[in-house]
């Protein structure tokens, strides 16, 4: 399948929003693996927060978004409490937030095109590591991050648990 990645824009931002709660009902519907909730996570402030500091991307498959991630290099406040493999003040680590891929378009190759852009864009950047947190029971964004070779290093609480959110596990991949 043809995936076309590149920057965000603010014409872009409609889009996204249709995508985040395209995928928010079908996980409704479905198994609920992230444990996100339409209106509540991810909203059209992402995609608005993303483009507005250029670090979200798109996903394009004949013209039209399929997915999306934004890399942050400001971590959650819990991932300093873990023990990474590298040390950092996060200048030369990014953190994949807000990654999605349009229902349509799961299990087609779109988050693993969108985690190979990430782990190139990071290399070009001159990071030394990326990291990310998922959710402890979404056992297919855990499968696809291991087989990008992500490893696993603590479990911790983002401060989730009122929406059922209680421990999430951190992954890191050393570039």
């Amino acid at each position: 399948m043809d995936i076309i990645i590149e920057l965000g824009k603010e014409n872009d931002i409609d889009e996204l929003e249709q995508l985040y709660n395209d995928l928010n009902d079908h996980l409704e519907k479905e198994v609920n693996y992230p444990g996100w909730k339409k209106g509540i996570y991810p909203v059209r402030q992402n995609a608005v927060d993303g483009v507005k500091q250029g670090n979200l991307y798109v996903a394009k498959h004949g013209g039209k978004i399929i997915g999306s991630v934004i890399l942050s290099q400001e971590p959650e406040p819990a991932y300093y409490k873990a023990k990474w493999e590298f040390e950092s003040d996060y200048s030369d680590v990014f953190v994949v937030y807000t990654f999605v891929v349009h229902p349509d378009f799961l299990k087609c190759g779109v988050g693993k095109a969108l985690m190979d852009f990430s782990i190139e864009y990071s290399i070009k950047a001159q990071a030394k590591s990326i990291r990310l947190d998922v959710y402890e029971r979404n056992i297919p964004a855990i499968r696809l991050y291991e087989k990008c070779g992500f490893k696993y290093i603590d479990t911790v609480d983002l401060g989730l648990g009122n929406y059922g959110l209680d421990w999430f596990k951190l992954y890191e991949k050393l570039l």
